[in-house]
């Protein structure tokens, strides 16, 4: 299928612009998942990938605004916050710093002081069906979570994905703390790989999913189906206005597996996507957009698809998470096992200000999500009892990262 469905694209001009904006770290980066998986593969998947070129930044122009982050940044881990997660994906932080992590394998939800490390159970989430890559996936907490107590969580089941909403009394015993799931969004195709997963409440308060085309490639394109897309809906699962077809949650579409969402300070929004065996993507989302995906991998500038901002060999990212701190990206690699930082210039197309770098590179292995704790500080959790990583005692982690 050739051509915009709906919505706008990138006029091949400003196809240009990105295309030089990011043609060096085109040369140093590389692709997401292999055909068989999510492009997750650590010590079982594809042979490690060649060392990270960071590549040099280019001088700063002489009216660069005081407001864009540097060229060249940092990130160093200063502390570990809790170990010993089996499965960590989905991470939120609730209102006063302590966070919420999920179990994928397990599906168990855990909350831990955001001070101490301690981890309290709230419970696990009927009907979570762990296999391949599914299980209990991504989570949200309400935007309205003082005056709600809502739970948000993306998970698999035995027929689909789905998202579901849950409420949370942290007053009952442990264990017991989490209500009857009420289901926001079921049917999101489900398989053994390219779940999607991550959900979270934008700017405008309205809830946000990425989903996995489930191995069937040709759902991506089809409108019809949720599978392969970027969804948009009300906090109850509903359609919002202003969404490019008024019936539909489809928000964006063309995509393989997405697992990262994050807004700028611009609240532009932002998808980490895996692709097949040549190109990871960062792509800056417009509604109504066509990613591409199965007909284009990567930048190919191909009219009626949208090219991504920055892409990466699959050996240097596979990402998953990623979060907006200091004016930049940061992206969690799974392959990789690396942090990857992407500072944004501020224009409307969405250029990097510099070539992306990378941070951590084999210290923590296989990096899952990334979540602002607010400032110059990130939340980054590892992924290396997934059964794909290699696990070393205390695994898996929430890292406390420092970044400029």
């Amino acid at each position: 299928m050739r051509g915009a469905l709906f919505g706008r694209v990138q006029s091949p001009a400003v196809r240009r612009g990105v295309l030089a904006a990011v043609a060096s770290a085109a040369l140093l980066l590389s692709a997401a998942c292999s055909g068989n998986g999510d492009g997750e593969g650590g010590a079982s998947g594809r042979p490690a990938g060649s060392p990270t070129a960071s590549g040099s930044a280019s001088p700063a122009s002489p009216g660069r605004s005081a407001d864009l982050p540097p060229e060249k940044g940092s990130a160093k881990v200063v502390s570990t916050l809790t170990e010993n997660l089996k499965s960590p994906w989905g991470l939120a932080a609730l209102p006063g710093g302590d966070l919420l992590v999920s179990s994928r394998d397990e599906g168990t939800i855990h909350r831990i002081d955001g001070e101490s490390g301690k981890q309290t159970l709230l419970g696990s989430v009927p009907g979570v069906a762990p296999a391949g890559e599914g299980g209990l996936l991504g989570l949200a907490v309400s935007s309205t979570f003082g005056a709600d107590q809502l739970v948000y969580a993306y998970f698999t089941t035995t027929s689909d994905n789905r998202i579901v909403r849950m409420s949370y009394d942290e007053k009952r015993p442990a264990g017991q703390q989490l209500g009857a799931p009420d289901t926001v969004l079921r049917g999101i195709p489900k398989g053994s790989i390219h779940n999607g997963g991550r959900i979270a409440f934008g700017p405008d308060k309205m809830l946000y999913a990425g989903t996995g085309e489930a191995g069937d490639t040709e759902l991506s394109q089809d409108k019809e189906s949720l599978a392969g897309k970027i969804l948009r809906m009300t906090p109850d699962g509903e359609p919002v206005h202003g969404n490019p077809e008024a019936d539909s949650v489809v928000y964006s579409y063309g995509h393989r597996n997405v697992q990262g969402l994050a807004w700028d300070a611009e609240k532009r929004l932002w998808a980490a996507e895996f692709g097949q065996n040549t190109w990871d993507e960062l792509n800056l989302i417009e509604p109504g957009g066509n990613y591409g995906w199965p007909e284009v991998e990567g930048r190919e500038g191909e009219d009626g698809f949208i090219d991504p901002v920055a892409q990466w060999k699959t050996s240097e990212a596979s990402p998953s998470g990623i979060a907006y701190a200091e004016g930049s990206i940061w992206m969690a690699g799974l392959r990789g096992e690396r942090l990857w930082r992407i500072p944004l210039s501020g224009e409307k197309a969405g250029e990097p200000l510099a070539d992306p770098q990378a941070f951590l590179e084999e210290e923590h292995g296989r990096l899952r999500t990334v979540v602002s704790a607010g400032g110059d500080r990130l939340w980054l959790v590892t992924s290396n009892t997934d059964g794909r990583g290699t696990q070393k005692p205390g695994d898996d982690r929430v890292l406390q990262v420092e970044v400029e």
